[in-house]
Parts: structure tokens; sequence; C-alpha cells
């Protein structure tokens, strides 16, 4: 469970209950554990969008602590474009944090994020595919451009298979050509995708340029804004989903067998529900 930006483990953990619920009461035959890491970049008041400045009624500690997976950073660069490239300041040191995770309490089944955190997801579904790390291999940065992010040193050795699922809220695509080893080849992971009607956070842009570099992805849109819904309607999507991934058949010839569904962005209105 990989929280957004200017959250916590502990704060995610709290707008999650109702999902843990859902998935408690639909999957009883599983043993549900949801593990809430948080992100190891310790973020300043300055660091939140919108900053104005400290108040003079602001109190020190008065603010939750508030941590990300990265920090964005802008950086000036000689491309033929003339355009600053964006850097995520502190990423290795994210995924250092999440295979620690992984190494402690995995191997997991999936992975669930939102926001900066659902960013993170996709990329972590991305390095656990076979042969993403020969992709980084063999990838040398193109002439003027940013060198690409190398393959994370903290997942070479992690005992953990391909993830089954990734369930994404709010989630956005890793920009410019320093991220695009984690899309190129396209995701294979089973992916759902849920946006908010009214996101004022993440452009609609950047959540589909996400959904184009998965593979038969599904996708759900609430009538909210940037936030995990919690209704029935989206639990039952979320438990449906997983649900499906979890009980995966695998015919003789070694094809995933999945009711004809997989490759299709669906309404959750036309959803096969768990309830």
């Amino acid at each position: 469970m990989l929280h957004g930006y200017t959250q916590s483990g502990p704060l995610f953990h709290s707008k999650t209950r109702a999902l843990h619920k859902a998935l408690t009461k639909a999957l009883p035959t599983y043993l549900i554990h949801l593990s809430y890491p948080t992100g190891p970049i310790h973020l300043n008041p300055s660091d939140f969008p919108n900053y104005n400045g400290p108040s003079a009624t602001e109190a020190e500690g008065d603010a939750e602590p508030a941590y990300g997976w990265w920090r964005r950073k802008d950086v000036p660069h000689s491309s033929k474009h003339g355009e600053s490239a964006i850097v995520y300041t502190g990423l290795q040191e994210g995924f250092a944090r999440i295979a620690e995770t992984i190494t402690q309490e995995g191997p997991f089944d999936g992975v669930i994020g939102f926001s900066q955190g659902a960013c993170a997801a996709a990329m972590v579904a991305s390095l656990l595919e076979p042969g993403r790390r020969d992709t980084f291999a063999s990838s040398p940065p193109e002439k003027d451009e940013p060198a690409p992010e190398p393959f994370p040193a903290s997942f070479i050795s992690l005992n953990q298979p391909p993830l089954k699922f990734a369930l994404i809220y709010s989630g956005f695509i890793g920009p410019g050509t320093r991220h695009v080893n984690f899309y190129t080849p396209c995701l294979k992971t089973p992916t759902l995708h849920f946006l908010g009607a009214l996101d004022g956070v993440v452009e609609e842009g950047r959540s589909q340029g996400l959904i184009d570099v998965c593979e038969g992805p599904k996708v759900v849109t609430h009538p909210g804004g940037h936030f995990l819904p919690s209704q029935r309607p989206w639990l039952d999507a979320a438990v449906g989903f997983i649900r499906e991934c979890l009980e995966q058949v695998t015919t003789s010839d070694g094809r995933e067998q999945d009711g004809g569904t997989k490759g299709k962005e669906q309404n959750v209105e036309d959803m096969d529900l768990p309830f």
C-alpha cells in the first residue's frame, strides 16, 4: 500500500480501512495482509503544492508528518527542444524502502497505490516483470537527453515474483526519457485505474499516459476528486478486480483465461461485482 505525496503509511492506512474491510469480507479464503510503508523522503512545508510561506498562526509541530517517495525537480538541460528535464530526486531511496518492506513482509500478490504512490506502484510492477532489468541495461542515453533512471540496486536480488495485479488510484506516468524504461515495453501486470472526474491535482492526460503503457488496462471513473473512493460501487469494483486476478486460471497450453475481459476499459456499471 503506497501512500500519496505529503502522506504517510499510518495516514494511508486510516484512509483505506473501508477497502481492507471489503477485501476481508469478500475474500474469506485468503489471508488479507496490507502493508503500509512510509516513504523515506521527509517533506517540509515548502515541499507542499501551492505553499505560500509560513502563517503567523502556524505552530511548530502542528502539522502531521508528511513524506514522499521522491521529490520532483525540474533540471535544465541542453536538449534539442531547449526544455527542462523532470527528475525524481530520491527515487532510488524510495525503491529501497519498498524493497525493504518486500524483504521483511513479503512476498506480495499485488500493489495498491494512490497518486504519487500509484505512479510508484506501476513502476514497482514493471521492475518485477521478467526481462525488465535487461531493458534498463540495453537502453543507452540519447544524445542531449538526460540519462535514464538506472535499475534499482535494491531490486536486483529481491525475492519477489511478478505481481498478480496493480490497483492504481489517481496515478500518472513518470515523464520524459528518464523514466521510459519502466514503460517500454508496456506493463504486462494486470492493472485497474481509478480516475476522479473532478480531480484537480493529477491532470487527466498524465493518468491517460500511464493507462496507455499498460497492456489490457481496466479503467473506472468515479464522480469525485483527488481521493480514494470508499463508497460501495467503487469498493466492489476494486474487490472484483483483485479477486479475478487472484483466481486467474491457467489453461493447459499456458495461456491465462480471464473470461474475455482482459484488455477492455470498463465502466463500473459493466463490471462483475463480488457482492
